[in-house]
């Protein structure tokens, strides 16, 4: 599983042309095209009372999008990757489930939302729903963000965010898939570092002798994880802890310094955790860092 396409929607936000150039890192394992996207909300350039459907204004967004696109454009031609433009209007999510499988993308990249001061999560319901549904990785950009950790306000760029991922592993099929897509990274990564957490709903009724059967076969699975790892070129480490697996894992790589985090889709078969939220989203929901979700 490579990284040959990718969909950069966006709507222009500051720093988003800075987030693009950090994916130009995957070019050494395989990156070859990125479509850049621009969805209209339909509301913008929609009917209006006595005045119908605001062509004008739908073509001057388009021009503006254009111009924007056609300058980022030559940046990723300097980097010896092809774009392709794509300006559409419409409800942005359904939008952009028709254009990733249109094109085939191999990833869909997802902007944070512009968080205020009250707000403590990274993630808005539009990026949620399209984590949810979406059959390729989508990955949670977050080029810069301040956050605050035991009592100081931090502020953080991310910027290679390749080089030391924590890849967060619950054993299910798409954490397998996880595992193949992080294989890829050959080139760009220092060190993986492979996480499993034996989370509370799990450990509380055990005994000692049963919690103890789990760690052992939990040790053997990360070891046969950092094993394929190392087969495919990687350096890996295995990591295992117990606990609240959310809040475990952002800990983990805070203390770790890992550079992102990479997890299978959970709850996407689970209809509570659909609508709850899993543990995935709510990682990437509330960690600083860009998180790789793959379903």
């Amino acid at each position: 599983m490579k990284i040959k396409k990718i969909l950069f929607p966006t709507k222009f936000r500051e720093l988003a042309f800075n987030s693009l150039e950090s994916l130009m890192e995957l070019k050494e394992t395989g990156l070859k095209e990125v479509v850049l996207t621009y969805i209209i909300p339909r509301e913008e350039v929609g009917f209006v009372p006595f005045g119908g459907y605001m062509k004008d204004e739908e073509e001057r967004l388009r021009e503006q999008a254009r111009i924007r696109f056609e300058d980022w454009q030559q940046s990723l031609s300097k980097h010896g990757i092809d774009s392709t433009i794509r300006i559409e209007v419409g409800n942005p999510i359904p939008q952009l489930y028709r254009i990733a499988e249109e094109e085939k993308v191999d990833l869909i990249i997802a902007g944070r939302k512009k968080r205020t001061a009250l707000e403590k999560v990274y993630v808005g319901s539009h990026t949620l729903d399209l984590i949810r549904r979406s059959k390729v990785p989508v990955l949670i950009s977050k080029y810069m963000v301040r956050f605050e950790w035991e009592g100081e306000l931090i502020t953080r760029v991310n910027d290679h965010i390749f080089t030391k991922p924590l890849f967060a592993t619950d054993w299910s099929k798409p954490s397998e898939n996880a595992l193949k897509l992080v294989s890829s990274f050959k080139g760009l990564t220092d060190k993986v570092m492979v996480t499993h957490i034996i989370g509370v709903k799990i450990s509380k009724n055990l005994d000692k002798s049963e919690l103890r059967r789990i760690e052992r076969e939990s040790k053997e699975r990360l070891d046969n994880y950092c094993d394929i790892l190392k087969k495919a070129g990687l350096k890996a480490e295995p990591h295992l802890f117990s606990g609240r697996s959310s809040a475990e894992i952002i800990r983990v790589a805070r203390e770790h310094k890992a550079t992102m985090i990479v997890m299978g889709t959970t709850g996407k078969d689970r209809l509570r955790e659909f609508w709850l939220g899993s543990v995935s989203h709510r990682v990437a929901e509330m960690s600083e860092l860009p998180v790789l979700l793959v379903p």
